[in-house]
């Protein structure tokens, strides 16, 4: 199994554009964080999580070459901007489609923002095409993986908490998300995985700040634990040796195998 990290900033991305902090050390390479996704890869299979509007970019940089379904979290731009760039693994498919994966809220943004995509085959060559599927609170897409879904509140929605297993290993992806529910608490224990939601020090109304993330992390007991979704108040040099043992900043480009 392995998760490869493609984005990890926040929706504005880190740095800011004009911005005036002069706190984070941007000779770090680690502090430049595109717009949140991830690719799983589990049993032979290859999961993308999300589509920041750097996508392409990230594919690209990362060489991810497969896909065999996608799963948006949620319908805010910084994660869905970047689904028109499917359309490559459109093409490399041999049905000329991609399976996708959502909640209502998210398969409502993505009928208004792509409908182009939703034809049943692809309106000319090239272009993408969607097959859309509520995502189950527990489904078997292939016999030797599974996969749980969970509302969690983000503001005035709910984003999809993820927790995989496959290969005697479970992973639990919680980005953008205010609290972690008892059924994904109880699910993700003893993760060998756990991303989850850190945007920055202060408590902010839709994400889990610092010391929240770190909060859940002791309690879910994950073999490792990576903050994601971090803006720039939080500087990988500055905060990564304050950390608990167990606990890391992802960055970009960031691979990680169980």
């Amino acid at each position: 199994m392995k998760i490869i990290f493609m984005g990890t900033g926040t929706s504005q991305g880190v740095p800011v554009i004009a911005s005036e902090n002069k706190t984070l050390d941007l000779s770090n390479p680690k502090n430049w964080r595109t717009r949140t996704s991830a690719h799983l890869e589990i049993c032979g299979r290859h999961i993308q999580i999300d589509a920041a509007p750097e996508f392409r970019l990230q594919c690209i940089k990362n060489d991810i070459r497969k896909l065999d379904m996608f799963i948006l979290t949620h319908g805010h731009a910084d994660h869905i901007a970047g689904m028109d760039d499917l359309r490559r693994f459109c093409d490399l498919s041999p049905l000329k489609t991609v399976d996708v994966y959502s909640s209502d809220e998210g398969l409502g943004r993505i009928k208004s923002m792509f409908p182009y995509a939703l034809k049943g085959a692809p309106m000319q060559p090239g272009y993408p095409c969607f097959n859309l599927f509520k995502m189950p609170g527990e489904f078997q897409p292939w016999d030797e993986v599974k996969i749980y879904s969970e509302p969690l509140p983000h503001g005035p929605m709910n984003t999809l908490g993820l927790i995989f297993e496959g290969e005697g290993k479970k992973v639990a992806y919680f980005s953008d998300c205010k609290s972690i529910s008892e059924r994904a608490l109880k699910l993700s224990k003893g993760a060998d995985i756990l991303v989850i939601d850190a945007l920055k020090f202060k408590p902010h109304p839709s994400h889990l700040s610092l010391s929240e993330a770190l909060k859940y992390s002791a309690e879910i007991n994950a073999r490792r634990t990576f903050l994601t979704h971090t803006t720039s108040a939080i500087d990988y040099g500055v905060v990564s040796p304050t950390l608990p043992k167990n606990c890391e900043i992802a960055y970009d480009g960031l691979v990680v195998e169980l």
